[in-house]
């Protein structure tokens, strides 16, 4: 079963999902609700709640058990988003203007603290004191993800590792929970809950990967972003830090950075994204997405062979060779 099959099987469970995080974040102050419903009407691929509900298919899956952790995950996901593009002052996310784009910088803060803070009342729906330790310690660790990542804007110096901690901590965590905790929820035996926490672990990393190289390699329409916007922001990502390793570009490559730090290049970063697309850092970086993926597979091979084991090896195929 493929991607677009998987999500029409789960058609009916996504469906009450998608209502749960509409009513989550409604408010009866006007510009509050307008705000924190506009990402959520922009869409996305619910992968985290995808996820959640697989992983509930190896207990006794019950939606009603499910459901708070699939939405308090895509909700704490949705705040992130509306933070980071308050610090990347992103104008666009899903192809559609950002919360601080269409208000301002304040309004996307609160809107973000306040869709945080929802995501922790719909996860109180279930009282099991590990589901909420393991949720608010994601959240630090996010947060920590993303006072690293501000740390490092334009410094072309930082390690490879540096970078893969980050990204640990900003995305592979809380895919790595999201089939976790839907395991969890379902009370599946800890060695299966476990297993799925490291297979999540490893797509997350490659998710990341491969968000960052569709940034370099991606197009406007299918990103819902211009290219290069990592780079306008001084973040400074896997292929970028590769190809900065090749002496041929380096000197130049270096120079285009800094011009767009010192504003100069800041609204086109088209010819240091031409750098990067013909060095080897493009080759590198998918062939590290793709070793997460392997070892996400092997991962899948310690766990029951239920349908939901195939679903999710789709999914780690797809989030390895995605083009948006």
């Amino acid at each position: 079963m493929k991607l677009m099959q998987l999500y029409a099987s789960l058609k009916s469970d996504l469906q009450t999902i998608e209502d749960t995080l509409a009513k989550s974040v409604s408010s009866d102050l006007p510009l509050l609700n307008e705000s924190a419903q506009h990402l959520l009407k922009a869409g996305g691929k619910r992968l985290r709640p995808v996820i959640v509900l697989l992983g509930g298919k190896f207990g006794e899956y019950s939606l009603d058990r499910i459901k708070p952790i699939a939405a308090a995950l895509e909700l704490i996901h949705m705040a992130s988003l509306v933070h980071d593009d308050v610090i990347d002052d992103a104008a666009t996310r899903r192809g559609q203007p950002t919360v601080k784009a269409k208000w301002d910088n304040r309004i996307a803060m609160f809107t973000g603290d306040y869709i945080n803070g929802k995501a922790l009342v719909v996860a109180s729906e279930l009282g099991d004191p590990r589901i909420h330790q393991i949720l608010s310690g994601a959240i630090v660790q996010m947060c920590i993800g993303e006072m690293e990542q501000i740390r490092d804007f334009f410094n072309t110096d930082q390690s490879v590792r540096n970078y893969l901690l980050r990204i640990r901590r900003k995305t592979a965590l809380l895919i790595a929970i999201s089939c976790q905790l839907g395991a969890i929820a379902a009370g599946a035996a800890p060695a299966v809950s476990n297993a799925l926490y490291r297979f999540g672990y490893q797509v997350g990393m490659a998710f990341q990967i491969t968000d960052d190289l569709l940034d370099i390699c991606g197009t406007e329409k299918k990103i819902g972003k211009p290219p290069g916007s990592d780079l306008r922001q001084g973040n400074i990502t896997l292929p970028v830090l590769h190809a900065l390793n090749e002496p041929a570009i380096r000197d130049e490559l270096l120079r285009e950075i800094a011009r767009i730090r010192d504003g100069e290049g800041a609204a086109d970063s088209a010819a240091a994204v031409k750098l990067v697309r013909a060095s080897g850092g493009i080759r590198a970086s998918e062939l590290l997405a793709d070793r997460f993926k392997d070892k996400a597979l092997r991962e899948l091979e310690k766990l029951p062979n239920i349908p939901a084991r195939k679903n999710l090896a789709d999914i780690a195929k797809f989030v390895a060779q995605r083009s948006y």
